[in-house]
C-alpha cells in the first residue's frame, strides 16, 4: 500500500498556522524565534507577515539540521551533539530563498482581513508614514493592529482556521 505525498485536504503542512502565529505575535509572546513586542501597541501587517515568513524559515531549517544531524550521527556511531545542529541550521536558513516559504502578502492581508471582520484584530491608533525609497512620494501609513478582547477569548480551534469561524453560520 503506497501513501500519497500530499494531503487531500489543507495544503502542505506547517510547522505552526499563520493564525496562531498572528496571535502569539500580537500577544507579545515572541515564539518561534520572533521579537516580543508590547501588545497594547502591536504591529503593522506587512512586519507581522515578514516575522511569519522569517519564522517558518527558521523552523524549517531546525527540522532540517536535526534530520541531518541524526543521519550523520548514525553513520559515525556517535551521540547526537546540539551545536553541530545549530551550525547546520545557521547555514541551511542563508540558502533558503525567502519567497519560497509561506504564503504570499496578498494571501496574507486577505486572511488578516478575516481577522478584522471576526472583531480578532483592531487598530491600536498608532500609525507611522511609510516612504517607498527617498525619491518617491510617501507611502500609505503603517497602520498597528493588536489583538481585541474576542481574539484573547477564542479557542485554538478557531485560531487554526478563521475563514471557517467567520463563515460557520452560512
Amino acid at each position: 500500500m503506497t501513501l500519497p505525498l500530499l494531503p487531500r485536504r489543507g495544503g502542505f503542512l506547517r510547522p505552526f498556522g499563520c493564525g496562531e502565529f498572528i496571535r502569539d505575535f500580537l500577544w507579545g509572546e515572541g515564539l518561534h524565534g520572533s521579537p516580543r513586542i508590547d501588545p497594547n501597541i502591536g504591529s503593522w501587517q506587512a512586519g507581522i507577515f515578514y516575522q511569519y515568513k522569517i519564522s517558518l524559515i527558521r523552523a524549517i531549517a531546525l527540522d532540517k539540521a536535526m534530520k541531518a544531524e541524526e543521519r550523520r550521527a548514525r553513520r559515525e556511531n556517535r551521540p547526537i551533539e546540539p551545536d553541530n545542529i545549530t551550525d547546520l541550521a545557521n547555514s541551511i536558513m542563508k540558502r533558503m530563498p525567502y519567497r519560497n516559504w509561506g504564503a504570499r502578502y496578498h494571501s496574507f492581508v486577505v486572511y488578516f482581513s478575516d481577522l478584522i471582520r471576526l472583531g480578532w484584530v483592531e487598530e491600536s491608533g498608532k500609525v507611522e508614514p511609510s516612504q517607498f525609497q527617498d525619491h518617491y512620494r510617501p507611502g500609505p501609513p503603517r497602520v498597528y493592529y493588536r489583538l481585541t478582547k474576542a481574539g484573547k477569548e477564542a479557542d485554538d480551534h478557531a485560531w487554526a482556521n478563521p475563514h471557517r469561524t467567520l463563515y460557520a453560520g452560512s
